[in-house]
């Protein structure tokens, strides 16, 4: 998590202290009623069965490699995850029988360039016998892409240029030399080596990492793969950047950059796992956890939740305690690549994919990474009118324009099922406005219903801090079971839970409108313009009433006489009460 590049936002179709710890109370935009009993009847299998102990275990072994695509630590983790799979009934798809429920197959596809694997580096100041920074302890330190060193490593004068500007390099003469700056080194790194510089290293971290705290925090980052000058970038920490300056302060300093990695042929491999529905095996709700990346919650903890969640569906399913009518489909590979070329392989396919939900960050120790649990919605109109407790993270957001809005009952259908959760546990969970940037956004793309698990702000976010310590068995189990009911009432929903669903939706709708009116109230009483606000109100009112529409899919085998009527009264009901809050703020 995420896609660092903002270009995926505008891609989709539709487009610090720390924060209160999980034990504290659950926040909710839904109100009244109890979980349905068919909902808590579903949490009663999955809850003996979820373990947090066993999907923490998934990320200790993937945290012992860097994974990045094709990689071998990339591969080491989907062999790990085929390994659950089989373990747990799952036999591959091109030997499996008619009857065979249980299925997962490998789909490979060209890598485009060789895989990288880091394997040491390591900085020392002239004069020093301890290095400045080294790779056992800073594992994000080697850039992505760099290529080895001698084994002696490159002594070179450094050269510091500052921001990296046009200038400073000029003024710097950096031919020959080492660089370093106070930018990312992704940015130093072209310049540096088109001017004749044998490598670079640069300092760029974002406040909420609080690197005046975290002194020896590196993020990850890449450079483009240089086959011509085959130099290196390294990521500085602020105790780095920090010892480079106070080395040239009082004149010319040297360093000597020891870098050990590898390029290899390899391929991208994705795993798609599948428990195979028994009425409507053609419909679909969809998981994705991405493999790559180095860190420990990001993402080995959707990974190690993923894979619980598969064996626990394995386990249920064999046993006959569980009979999903629809498909539920699991990937595990690259980052929205991964939900991209699952989308595109097959369109008749893709056509029955109901739902996708992304589970990306989903493990933390809230206490101890500042982060809180958050389900990034679908964009709704608190993406356009970001106000009262909706907030976006740190990470950010870009506004939209009501004609990306895509109305649907999925967020605040999953908020309710994590809410269902937390009331059992106490996990604390939020939402934020659809941000993009991660496996939810190629399913809004192809128009399905998208949407993210994950927690924000986290200090240790992409840093090589965000090790197995910061992961949480209680978050993974929280996590885990939301995700695992989510797709299971959706994959057996009857009349009756589609109809308690749709009240459900219906007293969300209530609830958010209430809200609304109060803060166009407070707007308006501090000069705000009312025809702004009743836009506001009216655009949820809309929203709303057409996510309620949207309803009909629930009913597995088509939505009867009783659901359809339920659905249309609801709607009446919310549009009713739209008019009459809009009304209360006055004409235009």
């Amino acid at each position: 998590m995420r896609h660092s590049s903002r270009f995926v936002v505008a891609a989709a179709a539709f487009l610090p202290a720390l924060l209160p710890a999980q034990q504290k109370p659950a926040t909710s935009a839904v109100v009244g009623k109890e979980t349905a009993p068919e909902i808590a009847a579903l949490y009663k299998l999955t809850r003996p069965e979820i373990s947090g102990t066993r999907a923490k275990d998934v990320v200790i072994f993937m945290d012992q490699w860097f994974r990045h695509p094709g990689n071998t630590g990339f591969n080491q983790s989907l062999d790990h995850v085929e390994g659950i799979l089989r373990a747990a009934g799952y036999v591959k798809e091109d030997a499996a029988k008619p009857t065979d429920r249980l299925t997962y197959r490998i789909d490979e596809k060209p890598l485009g360039m060789p895989a990288w694997d880091p394997i040491d580096a390591s900085i020392t100041l002239d004069g020093k016998n301890a290095p400045l920074m080294q790779y056992a302890t800073n594992r994000n330190m080697l850039a992505i892409n760099s290529w080895s060193t001698p084994d002696s490593g490159v002594y070179a004068e450094l050269a510091f240029v500052g921001k990296g500007t046009p200038a400073e390099f000029e003024s710097a003469n950096v031919k020959g030399k080492i660089v370093f700056g106070e930018t990312a080194v992704g940015r130093l790194f072209p310049e540096a080596i088109k001017r004749g510089a044998l490598g670079a290293m640069g300092f760029s971290l974002p406040a909420y990492t609080q690197p005046d705290v975290h002194r020896n925090s590196v993020q990850f980052t890449s450079i483009g793969r240089d086959t011509v000058a085959k130099s290196f970038a390294i990521a500085l920490s602020k105790n780095g950047i920090e010892g480079l300056k106070a080395a040239v302060a009082s004149g010319p300093s040297k360093i000597r950059v020891k870098v050990k990695s590898k390029f290899f042929p390899s391929t991208n491999r994705m795993i798609v796992a599948e428990v195979r529905g028994s009425v409507a095996p053609k419909e679909r709700f969809v998981f994705s956890a991405h493999v790559q990346e180095p860190g420990a919650n990001d993402n080995a903890s959707g990974v190690g939740a993923l894979s619980e969640i598969s064996r626990t569906l394995a386990k249920l399913t064999k046993s006959g305690a569980l009979d999903t009518k629809r498909t539920i489909t699991m990937l595990f590979g690259n980052e929205i690549q991964q939900t991209r070329d699952f989308l595109a392989q097959d369109a008749a396919r893709t056509k029955d994919v109901h739902w996708g939900l992304s589970l990306d960050m989903v493990g933390e120790d809230t206490e101890k990474t500042g982060g809180t649990f958050l389900i990034e919605k679908m964009p709704d109109p608190s993406a356009i009118w970001t106000r009262g407790e909706e907030k976006h993270t740190e990470w950010g957001g870009s506004v939209i324009g009501k004609d990306k809005l895509k109305p649907h009952y999925f967020n605040d259908y999953l908020l309710a099922r994590c809410l269902d959760q937390a009331a059992a546990t106490g996990w604390v969970v939020k939402t934020n406005p659809f941000e993009g940037g991660s496996d939810h956004t190629p399913f809004l793309t192809a128009g399905i219903p998208g949407v993210l698990f994950w927690h924000f702000t986290d200090v240790y976010y992409h840093t090589d801090g965000d090790r197995p310590e910061m992961v949480s068995p209680v978050t993974l189990t929280n996590s885990a079971n939301a995700a695992i009911v989510s797709a299971l009432t959706l994959t057996t929903a009857n009349g009756v839970v589609a109809r308690s669903l749709i009240a459900e939706v219906e007293r969300a709708a209530l609830k958010r409108l209430d809200v609304e009116l109060a803060l166009s109230k407070t707007a308006l009483a501090s000069g705000g313009d009312v025809a702004k606000e009743r836009d506001i109100l009216e655009t949820w009112t809309d929203y709303y009433v057409k996510s309620l529409a949207t309803m009909t899919d629930i009913e597995v085998g088509g939505s009867s006489p009783e659901t359809l009527k339920t659905i249309d009264n609801a709607q009446k009901k919310v549009a009713e009460s739209g008019k009459s809050r809009v009304a209360q703020l006055g004409a235009k």
